[in-house]
């Protein structure tokens, strides 16, 4: 079947994203609102959950929000009973909040390990456990990892090996529910600068600055029909930093490691 025109739009369609008040989850849920998609918002920030509602409903969108930490399964819960009652399916499902903190593994106590835990795995999880009986023949699972997820990152190894954990489930999810039509499929950035991150981003093989935009790009894509036949594989919006390894640009422009 030929590529239709509107293939890239999400019109009439539901995408519920994780973290959207800022950085990556606004920027994919604003760029949803304005392919065409009704949207199911939360974050702990409500102030900021508020301004991308806004942005989102400037553009056409239905939208609800929760102001929501998807820690507490109990309030998690209720968001996707808010959604339920908003709505009559979910189509897309952008599992985007996460977070994790700077530590040597052997300065991590229990109480941070669990954290990052459920930060970054067990809500995840959760919201998949939540979502799919909302979905239907071709619904996307896109979930935010990192290039962490297929690196060393000292200082970060809980945080590291839990989007590595996203990354092996998806895999699993996207066999498991593939018979109900559902794509399940990753995005792994590296640095993307945002409020809650900072400005700097490490050197890339392309002579690009990334935004947040650029991973809302790949979302997109991921949403939309134009993937229909991909599941189970991760989109690396890295610069081509993954493919680099440890090789790196010297100021003579010269390739070395």
């Amino acid at each position: 079947m030929p590529i239709e025109r509107d293939a890239l739009r999400l019109d009439g369609r539901v995408a519920l994203v994780t973290g959207a008040a800022a950085g990556i989850g606004r920027a994919i849920a604003t760029a949803f609102a304005r392919f065409g998609a009704n949207l199911a918002l939360c974050d702990r920030d409500a102030e900021g959950l508020a301004s991308c509602e806004r942005e989102a409903q400037s553009d056409g969108a239905r939208v609800v929000s929760a102001v929501c930490d998807v820690r507490d399964e109990t309030l998690l819960a209720r968001f996707f009973e808010s959604v339920g009652s908003a709505f009559p399916r979910i189509d897309v499902l952008v599992n985007n909040a996460g977070g994790g903190f700077h530590s040597a593994f052997l300065d991590v106590n229990g109480r941070g390990r669990d954290a990052l835990i459920r930060e970054n795995f067990t809500q995840l999880s959760e919201c998949v456990r939540l979502a799919v009986p909302s979905m239907q023949q071709g619904a996307s699972i896109i979930n935010i990892t990192s290039i962490e997820a297929h690196r060393a990152a000292p200082g970060y190894a809980i945080y590291s090996a839990m989007k590595a954990a996203v990354a092996n489930l998806s895999k699993s999810l996207a066999l498991e529910l593939g018979d109900r039509g559902i794509r399940v499929n990753c995005i792994a950035p590296d640095v993307i600068p945002t409020p809650g991150i900072g400005g700097t981003f490490p050197p890339t093989p392309l002579a690009h600055s990334p935004t947040a935009d650029d991973v809302a790009g790949a979302a997109l894509f991921l949403a939309s029909d134009l993937s229909r036949f991909i599941s189970g594989t991760t989109l690396h919006v890295d610069g081509g930093n993954h493919a680099a390894g440890g090789w790196r640009r010297g100021p003579d422009g010269r390739w070395g490691v």
